[in-house]
């Protein structure tokens, strides 16, 4: 039976560890790191996910801002608050809420970002720096993955790892990620996706799994060898009778991958407490670094 990648446990020490760095910043007389975060609409799933990152800021001890624009907003509008907040040396590291809506191009908007605020690693500068190998914000879930990888020291050096999805947030930096110079890394990495003929091939042979599609419950035990490392980065809401009317799944059948992996993470509870973290961990890294801290 698997042990449990505890994203949750992890993710707390993390910010325990950040609110003491904090405290001795503001014990120096210095102001603390200040995070703003954009959020366009009333996506439900969006306005929770923001609201639990000012959360994290109080817990440790940020500065934070939330900016709320309606879906009706102007790419130009945008655009103009996004210069605003990076000329603004009050502000570390800002994010922009993705989905957008259509009217605005999410690309353009994600282009605009001074790379030196962007702690959400998506700028193309900040993910050439990656691929290079060089300092550099890393993308917030993969940030988390190789954290927990480390904290429980997982091997990964000379390990086979399958990466289920090519997705830009997740998938393409994890395969860069696992396959650089360094721990977690050194693994010898296949990226699958939609296109790939017959994944169970793969994934059978892998002794790291990392899946990120969104698609409730597609990695069943009898896909993977026994031992293998599991980590799910889905989380799908899946209708049911309970009182809520849902439950939130994975894309990893949890009960059936368990009995033969070696560790699995949780969902929830895995990875996302530990994303949330990580971008804590770069707004602390911007604030050290910014050429406007003084």
């Amino acid at each position: 039976m698997a042990e449990i990648l505890d994203g949750l446990k992890v993710s707390k020490e993390i910010k325990q560890e950040i609110k003491a760095e904090v405290e001795k910043i503001v014990a120096g007389k210095r102001r603390a790191p200040h995070l703003v975060a954009i959020l366009v609409g009333n996506n439900g799933a969006s306005k929770a996910y923001v609201n639990a990152k000012v959360k994290d800021c109080e817990e440790v001890g940020f500065q934070s801002s939330l900016i709320k624009f309606p879906s009706t907003v102007s790419e130009s509008e945008l655009l103009e608050k996004i210069e605003e907040l990076n000329k603004d040396k009050s502000v570390d590291g800002f994010i922009v809420q993705l989905p957008l809506p259509d009217q605005v191009d999410q690309e353009k908007i994600i282009n605009a970002i001074d790379p030196r605020k962007d702690v959400d690693g998506f700028h193309p500068t900040n993910f050439g720096k990656m691929a290079l190998e060089m300092d550099t914000f890393l993308p917030a879930t993969p940030f988390g993955i190789l954290t927990l990888l480390e904290r429980y020291n997982i091997e990964t050096k000379g390990k086979d790892c399958v990466i289920i999805g090519r997705s830009k947030i997740v998938g393409r930096p994890m395969s860069i990620l696992m396959g650089r110079k360094d721990f977690p890394g050194n693994s010898t990495v296949t990226l699958t996706h939609s296109y790939t003929k017959d994944i169970e091939e793969y994934t059978k042979k892998a002794d790291i799994v990392i899946t990120a599609l969104g698609d409730p419950h597609f990695l069943k035990g009898d896909m993977i060898k026994d031992g293998a490392v599991i980590v799910d980065v889905g989380i799908t809401r899946v209708d049911d009778d309970s009182p809520k009317g849902y439950y939130l799944a994975g894309d990893v059948d949890f009960d059936s991958c368990a009995a033969k992996a070696s560790w699995i993470t949780p969902v929830p509870g895995g990875v996302g407490p530990m994303t949330r973290a990580m971008l804590m961990k770069n707004t602390i890294i911007a604030y050290k670094t910014s050429v406007y801290n003084d």
